[in-house]
């Protein structure tokens, strides 16, 4: 059976806060492989791994002073996500830290029937998924 995940029970910190006005956090883990070919053969024998690249998005409602001074300071922080289920009276977690953060971009929309939407990009050395 899937362990599911809510988000009203789940909470994301920035170094320890709460990160107001979250509406969603995504991430993303590629490792960079490399095929080594066989020769006189179209197929690979083996593959060579490489830079584990973690990267995410933080959408927030609005705008976040904390995020946007790491950004124009070029500081590190640090993203801890306590994801949470709830199913009768079995409670589940699992924890997903990102370490050495960096902001990369934001973008702001806004349309004509909300409010504004920050997206942050980060970066982080490495995640751990507990």
């Amino acid at each position: 059976m899937p362990t599911i995940l809510t988000a009203t029970r789940s909470s994301v910190l920035l170094d320890g806060e709460p990160i107001e006005g979250l509406q969603s956090i995504t991430y993303q883990v590629v490792k960079h492989q490399e095929d080594i070919p066989a020769i006189g053969t179209d197929e690979r024998i083996d593959v060579s791994f490489g830079l584990k690249v973690v990267r995410g998005t933080l959408k927030v409602k609005s705008t976040n002073p904390t995020l946007n001074t790491h950004m124009a300071d070029n500081t590190s922080f640090q993203i801890v996500a306590n994801l949470k289920k709830e199913l009768g009276m079995t409670q589940a977690a699992q924890t997903v830290t990102f370490d050495d953060c960096y902001i990369e971009d934001k973008d702001l929309g806004l349309d004509a029937n909300g409010v504004a939407v920050t997206t942050y990009t980060f970066t982080a050395t490495r995640v751990r998924e507990e």
